[in-house]
């Protein structure tokens, strides 16, 4: 798990801090999707900050020794961002729909500054449902090694808690943002159909309904199948700890894989946002051209493109045809 989290930390950190200056210092003109991933952004980043914490955890042979409010500020983090990145999917899915199904609808409902009144709601949401992780944390000390241990409420032996706060979670919070997305994919893709020309506007949107269906299924359903799943175990198996070995290792891997989440978002964004990853390829290509031993093509947007298009065809003069010669026809 330390070098997973390493892994996941030396990536994803100047993935996210890209993105963020991309943000704030080349998108001039934000939209409302470029709030969405904006939002989205800010919470891997911080994550991604808190992650070392987890990392020492981890190479210390699980023996926590910076307090109770730090191990409850860590584990309720984690799931506070895990299920950030949820909704923030499921708003920029829906606010595709909206564009394309109701647009009329959507310029009211969804302007920027309910846009950011959205993503507060989004914020406090999250939070008030990472609250019972901070009441379920403990510190316990193992009696054979005497290590002080932050656990998991996922892990803890008594699941009479934990189980309903699990289950809850998993259908308010992954079930419904999942059909959410399925229902505005499709109903945007059946819209497009009717259109004259849809190929352009179709591929742009299957992209996106693909990257979420994506982060979805291979992501966020394996975990929650397998925290579920441990949960179960200590419920139907209270007095044999040996069942719960193997539900247990398999959400420890789903954790290392869904820490990836913060590594594959900005991917999302390219993938969402025209402007966004015209302006991210840019700057990752300058930031890499800095190297001396690393040679980064140069990527030129396609504004900047048409830009000089224009510029050579209005510089180009004609030549000026030769007036006829006295004397000859």
């Amino acid at each position: 798990m330390p070098s997973i989290f390493l892994a996941v930390l030396i990536l994803g950190l100047p993935l996210n801090l890209i993105s963020l200056w991309v943000f704030f210092h080349r998108l001039r003109r934000w939209t409302r999707s470029t709030v969405l991933l904006f939002n989205l952004a800010l919470a891997d980043t911080a994550w991604l900050l808190a992650l070392p914490f987890l990392i020492h955890y981890h190479l210390e042979q699980l023996c926590w020794k910076l307090g109770l409010p730090l191990c409850t500020a860590v584990r309720m983090l984690y799931h506070n961002y895990f299920y950030l990145s949820i909704f923030f999917v499921t708003c920029i899915s829906v606010d595709r729909y909206l564009a394309i199904v109701h647009p009329l609808r959507s310029l009211v409902l969804q302007g920027r500054r309910r846009t950011c009144l959205l993503c507060v709601a989004v914020w406090a949401v999250a939070l008030l449902l990472s609250i019972p992780v901070a009441t379920m944390t403990q510190i316990q000390t193992c009696p054979g090694s005497n290590r002080t241990v932050c656990t998991l409420y996922v892990m803890l032996d008594d699941a009479g808690s934990s189980f309903p706060y699990s289950l809850f979670c998993s259908i308010t919070a992954f079930l419904l943002p999942l059909l959410s997305v399925c229902y505005c994919g499709l109903r945007s893709v059946r819209e497009l159909r009717r259109r004259p020309d849809p190929h352009r506007k179709q591929r742009r949107l299957r992209r996106v309904l693909s990257a979420a269906l994506v982060l979805f299924a291979l992501l966020y359903l394996p975990y929650h199948l397998s925290r579920n799943a441990a949960v179960v175990m200590r419920v139907v198996h209270p007095d044999d700890p040996g069942s719960w070995r193997l539900p247990d290792l398999v959400f420890v891997l789903e954790m290392c894989v869904c820490s990836f989440t913060s590594c594959v978002n900005p991917l999302f964004s390219c993938i969402t946002g025209r402007r966004f990853r015209e302006e991210f390829h840019g700057t990752f290509a300058a930031v890499f051209s800095q190297c001396p031993d690393i040679q980064v093509a140069p990527l030129i947007s396609k504004s900047t493109r048409m830009t000089a298009r224009r510029t050579q065809r209005g510089s180009t003069v004609c030549p000026a045809r030769a007036l006829p010669t006295p004397g000859f026809p």
